[in-house]
This record gives structure tokens, sequence and C-alpha cells, in this order.
């Protein structure tokens, strides 16, 4: 069946299961509900993650009356792309429209209340670099965070992806062209993972399971704006995934200016749940920060996120501001960026510049919003 297609009478599609929804425990407590032979989980899970097979007619060891159940019962790809863009460096970019989760049909499929309604649209993009192919999904439907620089949040928040959505989204990514396979993984797209930390932390998982996409938890990444109760409850996920904070301001009053979420929590308390995040799972976190011209690219501003970053073991990634249509933020210069770089790295801390990929499609950090200047046929 098409992605995205009609039935026959013309109506909508009946609603089935998603079936990325779902872990291996799930499909085999579905199967076995079924009286399905137990090798038949198997087989769905190889046709789906290892070799990418979405249509049920094309799974050719499976019976016709398999093949026929699984269909009416799932559907793999739930989401519709209504634009697909390429950039000059590579970066491509996908604009999704959800269908509605179907209702809850008994115990063995998982909650889907709270998920984003019919004609929702998220996008995520693709970064390919010389040894990597990087996904950088969504979490939610638009952000609740507000950030006055970034396109996601115009519009606020219309509501959580389901575990299923976000793994869809990296599944697709994986089989654009010039694609081999997804390497890496951030959540860094539409929406603030940590307010949505059931549906991301499963979605984890499916990533990393061997019978999943079989992504390494040490090449996934989750940004956060900063939730310092979630933060520490992040400190007992069992995968050894990587945290980055998204900063931007080095006191509370610029933060507050500029990331309206920042009125609930101090700097202090965010670097106090970094810093037990460090002590309890060993790992260095990631300080992101956006450079806005003439706002928070002094010298002075330099010097105090270095003390921060030194605070808690932190590397620092610094990000141009990447333009945004009626956002009034200017991109700061070559040698401001290099500048408040070296005022770090004399500190001693480890301050990388990201390169802005996308550009010309919108796709870079903090330009993800429903872009429809390229509609797919």
């Amino acid at each position: 069946m098409d992605e995205g297609a009609e039935s026959p009478a013309g109506g909508a599609p009946p609603l089935r299961a998603h079936f990325f929804d779902l872990d291996r425990e799930a499909v085999a407590a579905w199967a076995a509900e079924r009286h399905l032979p137990r090798h038949l989980v198997d087989q769905l899970l190889d046709w789906v993650y290892k070799k990418g097979v979405t249509d049920p007619a094309a799974m050719t060891n499976l019976s016709k009356a398999h093949r026929t159940l699984f269909e009416s019962e799932f559907e793999v790809l739930r989401g519709r792309t209504i634009v697909h863009q390429s950039a000059t460096d590579g970066t491509q970019k996908v604009l999704l429209s959800w269908r509605p989760a179907a209702p809850e049909s008994g115990a063995l499929l998982p909650q889907l209340s709270d998920t984003v309604a019919r004609g929702s649209e998220t996008e995520s993009v693709m970064i390919p670099s010389e040894d990597r192919r990087t996904a950088c999904v969504s979490s939610q439907l638009g952000c609740p965070v507000g950030c006055t620089f970034c396109a996601s949040g115009i519009g606020g928040l219309e509501g959580n992806l389901t575990s299923g959505q976000i793994v869809e989204q990296v599944f697709r990514l994986g089989r654009l062209e010039g694609v081999d396979r997804i390497s890496h993984v951030v959540f860094m797209g539409m929406g603030e993972p940590l307010a949505n930390y059931a549906a991301v932390t499963d979605a984890i998982r499916v990533l990393n399971a061997p019978w999943g996409l079989g992504i390494s938890a040490r090449r996934i990444t989750v940004s956060t704006v900063g939730l310092p109760a979630a933060i520490r409850k992040f400190c007992d996920f069992e995968l050894p995934v990587t945290l980055a904070l998204s900063l931007h301001a080095p006191s509370d009053a610029l933060r507050r200016e500029i990331i309206p979420w920042a009125e609930f929590s101090t700097i202090g308390e965010l670097l106090d749940a970094c810093d037990e995040w460090f002590h309890r799972t060993g790992r260095e976190i990631t300080l992101e920060y956006i450079l806005l011209g003439g706002v928070n690219d002094s010298p002075a501003h330099a010097e105090d996120l270095a003390t921060h970053a030194l605070r808690i073991h932190a590397n620092v990634n610094l990000i141009r501001y990447n333009e945004v249509r009626g956002i009034p933020y200017s991109r700061p210069s070559s040698e401001d960026v290099h500048a408040f770089q070296e005022t770090l790295r004399a500190r001693g801390v480890n301050a990388h510049i990201r390169a802005s990929r996308g550009r010309d499609i919108a796709a870079a950090c903090g330009q993800l919003r429903h872009e429809r200047s390229a509609v797919v046929p």
C-alpha cells in the first residue's frame, strides 16, 4: 500500500497500530496472543529494521496469511512526506505529516494519548560528513520553550510525538538517496526532548537495540534547554547516551531574555543537575551555545561561560546564529566567533565551532519549522 494512500472508498484509511511503537517484547506478545509461530517475530523485525522493507507483500518468507494479518493490524510508515529538500552541502530535510495514532486496542499496544492530531507536521534532517550520517530528529510538534532566536517555537507546542514517530524519522532518513545507514542521532530538532521523556527514552531503546536500528548509544545525543529534575531522572537511564545542555547565555538575566523557560530554573540549578550527571554517569556533558551578534558574544560572556564549563567538566559547542525570517537577531562575524572560542580555550575549555549545515534550505540549527517551499508531488 502506498504511503498516505486512501481507502478504495475515498475516505481515510482505517487506523492500525504503528509498528515502530512496539519493542521486541510487545511484538512477541502480539504474536503469542494470536498463537503465531515464535520465529515470525524475528522475521518481521528483520524485514523492517534490517532490510528496510515496509510492504508486507514483499516479505517473501512469510506465509500469505501472516502477511495479510500483519497488514491488517499494523502500519509501518504512519507519516507522509510533504516536502523533501536537499542543500548544496548534501544536507537533506524532510517535512512529515502525521496521521493520528490508533485508539488503544488492548494491553499489547503502548499508551498513545497526547499525540499529535491529523495534519500535524514535523521536520527532521540528515546531515552527512565524511565518516557519519547524522539524523537530527524532532521529539514534539512545535516547541514549548519559545527561545526568541529559534523558529521551532513559533506557534508554541501542539503535542508530543510517540516513540514510533521518533523512530520513523530516523528510519526514513536512513532510506534517503545516498544514505547507507544512519550512524548518529541527535535530538536537536523541534521540541524539548526531556519534556517528552517516556517517548524519547523508548525510542532510544529501539534505535539502539540489536534487533532495531543498532545505533550505538554513545552516538545518540539528547539536547535539553534545561529541566533539572528531568536531567536527574535521565541519570538513571540504562543506556550511555550523550547529554547536551542548551545554555546560550552565561547569566540568568540574559538567559531569561532569550529563553522564556529560563524563569523556571537558574543556571546554578542546571549546573548542579549537570554536575550530578557527570558524577553518576562518568560522561562529560556538552554545553550548546548559540552566538547572537551583539547579544551574548562578548569577551565577558566568554569568560563567564568558561567558568560554568570548567565547573561541570563540559565541552562547548559554539553555534553561529542562523537567520530566521521575522526574528531580529544578527549572525556574528567569523572574527568574533573565533575570538570567543580562543577566550574559552585560553581558560582550558575544549571548545568547538559547529559548522552550519543546510542553511540554504533552512535546515540549520534553530531554523526548523513547517517549510513548504518545495512540495513533493
